[in-house]
């Protein structure tokens, strides 16, 4: 088969890889100048994945184009490539729709008999100010559209709100025109469903993750895009008939290929939906593509052909753990900081450990491999297990025989899991009767 990936910043390093192992042509295009170290001298690089599209074509049904982003218009491009027969697989105007305008994404969800949370949207700090003054609460302020960062989204402590009417001044200072919620808080476990949409159906099994987004253990510090997830196909079924599944119409009329997730805060009054993410996940894809048994290549046959309710994955759960070098979790463009540190592998590490690391931004010189990129989302270090203990344990070892200068990684992804939160999902009755 070939490959082409369209990327800004090469977010799906590790299954461009995977594809290229899997004996597959693969070329990808990279916008960002800052992150076309990734993937240097591993795997082909284009400047213009427009000129591939010939290439593509040649290779009939067996010619996919990966899209990364929900940006820039992405969207409806792929919906304009797959009505010129093209195989896309990314995501849709309409994903790129409930992913960025929020409001829309509570509205449809509401629609479909789930229970939201009270939001409020505003284009203007003052008024937003002003609301919060006249209806003090705890909120969560979120922005709308595809130009914001994780760290851009704030969850307030305080019970009249004070601290999201200053952070909130301060983020709009120079973003006149930015479009903004405000969320009323909700307490409880959050976790995500998520599936893969054929432009026709979900395939199954749905997974379940649970997401580690702080950057400090005991979630402390920024919001990042994420430090590490528990995922499981396992006992899924009844979350997703309850959730995702209900949106199935909706993704079939909008043509959508791709991976969707739905992150969610559940509680005693039900399941609450937060957020969509329409789109390939970091570093959820990769923690996944420890639990699938296929193949990408073959996931991807079926997607575009059709041809299959379902796919083959492993019992059990996943744990990985993103390992990341500064300037994580901001950006180049905001602070200096060196390329090019070496990776070291253990020589321990042999080829089933080798398996769950999973290369982010990674590139390769005439010394090995080497850290890239823009913003240091170095590698996800991933570990299996029938229980969430031992799939934990299987991930740090892992992480510990591998030496990357001033690598960074949580310590505790899962054990709040394991201490409480599992139980209180289990509780709830929002697992499948097989649940461990």
């Amino acid at each position: 088969m070939r490959f082409l990936g369209v990327s800004e910043t090469c977010d799906l390093a590790d299954l461009y890889l995977s594809l290229r192992d899997e004996g597959h042509l693969v070329r990808i295009a990279i916008s960002e100048v800052e992150a076309r170290g990734t993937l240097a001298n591993m795997v082909e690089q284009v400047a213009d994945w427009k000129a591939e599209l010939d290439w593509i074509r040649e290779a009939g049904p067996d010619g996919v184009i990966l899209f990364e982003s929900v940006s820039k218009g992405f969207g409806a491009l792929q919906d304009e490539l797959r009505r010129a027969g093209f195989h896309v697989i990314g995501g849709s105007a309409f994903g790129d729709r409930l992913e960025n305008d929020r409001a829309f994404a509570q509205s449809l969800l509401a629609s479909i008999g789930l229970p939201v949370a009270r939001l409020w949207e505003f284009s203007d700090a003052g008024t937003a100010d002003r609301f919060i003054a006249t209806n003090p609460g705890r909120y969560v302020l979120k922005f709308s559209g595809a130009d914001h960062s994780a760290d851009d989204t704030f969850v307030g402590q305080l019970a009249d709100g004070g601290d999201v009417r200053i952070v909130m001044a301060s983020k709009l200072a120079d973003r006149a025109d930015a479009r903004f919620i405000l969320m009323e808080h909700l307490h409880g476990v959050e976790m995500g469903v998520g599936a893969y949409f054929d432009g026709e159906r979900f395939l199954e099994p749905a997974c379940l993750d649970w997401e580690h987004k702080r950057f400090f253990a005991g979630d402390l510090g920024e919001l990042t895009g994420e430090m590490g997830t528990v995922a499981t196909f396992d006992c899924s079924r009844g979350f997703f008939a309850r959730t995702l599944k209900k949106l199935e119409t909706h993704f079939r009329e909008a043509g959508h290929v791709g991976y969707v997730n739905l992150n969610t805060i559940v509680n005693e009054q039900g399941i609450w939906p937060l957020e969509f993410t329409c789109r390939f996940g970091y570093p959820g894809f990769a923690v996944l593509a420890a639990l699938q048994q296929d193949g990408w290549s073959s996931l991807f046959r079926t997607m575009i052909a059709r041809d299959g309710a379902c796919f083959a994955t492993q019992p059990g759960f996943a744990v990985g753990v993103v390992v990341t070098t500064p300037p994580f979790p901001y950006s180049r463009l905001q602070v200096a900081a060196p390329v090019g540190m070496p990776i070291h592998f253990d020589a321990s590490l042999d080829a089933s450990d080798r398996a769950h690391i999973h290369y982010g931004e990674v590139g390769q010189n005439a010394q090995g491999l080497v850290t890239s990129g823009l913003y240091g989302w170095t590698m996800v270090v991933t570990g299996v297990g029938t229980a969430i203990p031992e799939a934990k344990q299987a991930a740090y070892a892992r992480v510990r025989r591998i030496t990357i200068p001033n690598a960074r990684y949580r310590l505790d992804i899962g054990d709040r899991l394991i201490a409480t939160e599992l139980a209180e999902v289990q509780r709830l009755g929002l697992l499948d009767a097989e649940a461990p």
